[in-house]
């Protein structure tokens, strides 16, 4: 027959095992709402944030609807057209640098930051920086050439982030191209509540060095547009910019080449 004592051992030892539990489904509560948090913020949430959608044929195709996406608040805003249309092929160079950053998602490169004899990575390859050259060859310019030169001519304005110059990396540094942007682009508002100073084609850097993208034409529900980018996640296009847990936002950048010296500038030449 139980005595008092073994009666009181079980009950404080289903106490004990209660509030294990009770830890353990906090614990899980905590694991779940992060992840979902960071499948907002990069796009690797539900399939119906997914970017990428496979065909009958097993093949990608792109979806129409990038997280975040609004049709309203897209509408409302029309995309700034640039003045300028550098290698006169009918398109102006803010569109063509989003429809090249478009491209860009579309063949969904392997993240790759490495290092590469000559500079360039391979096509399916590359980081956040090779978003934005390869956004500048669509409307024309050869970015690596540009910072490149202007490395070149005026050394000491990069003495804070190379030691020395090496045309094989520093075109895809962030901090590097901080630095040329800041000599050369129009620089605007970080804030990104101020949405009518946000257009397609403007860059973004965070955090100095940690992350650059490129402005969509497209909108999310607060009217921020949205951010073509690559570190990595499924969505290459989605409401970063917009989202609460974004790094900060160290520049932001329009390149118009009407108020850039011409001897800045460098033709893309394949």
């Amino acid at each position: 027959m139980p005595t008092e004592q073994s009666r009181s051992g079980n009950s404080r030892g289903r106490t004990t095992v209660l509030r294990w539990v009770a830890v353990l489904l906090a614990l899980a509560l905590i694991v779940v709402g992060s992840l979902a948090l960071a499948g907002r913020l990069m796009g690797v949430g539900s399939a119906r944030h997914d970017n990428q959608s496979s065909s009958a044929n097993g093949r990608k195709t792109a979806s129409h609807s990038p997280p975040g996406y609004s049709p309203e608040q897209t509408a409302v805003h029309p995309p700034l057209i640039s003045p300028v249309d550098y290698n006169h092929d009918g398109v102006d160079d803010y569109t063509a640098m989003v429809r090249g950053a478009h491209q860009e998602a579309r063949i969904h490169p392997r993240y790759d930051s490495g290092y590469y004899q000559g500079g360039y990575p391979p096509d399916d390859r590359g980081a956040c920086t090779d978003e934005i050259w390869r956004a500048f060859r669509q409307a024309g310019y050869d970015l690596k050439a540009m910072v490149d030169a202007d490395i070149a001519s005026s050394p000491g304005a990069y003495v804070g982030v190379i030691s020395r110059p090496d045309p094989n990396i520093d075109f895809r540094r962030t901090n590097v191209l901080g630095v040329f942007l800041s000599r050369h682009a129009q620089r605007l508002t970080n804030d990104t509540a101020a949405t009518d100073q946000w257009q397609q084609g403007d860059i973004v850097i965070f955090d100095t060095s940690w992350h650059i993208g490129i402005a969509s034409d497209k909108r999310d529900s607060q009217g921020i547009p949205l951010l073509l980018h690559n570190m990595g996640q499924r969505a290459r296009e989605n409401d970063y910019l917009g989202s609460p847990g974004h790094r900060p936002i160290t520049g932001h950048f329009r390149f118009d080449a009407s108020k850039i010296q011409p001897a800045v500038l460098r033709p893309w030449r394949g």
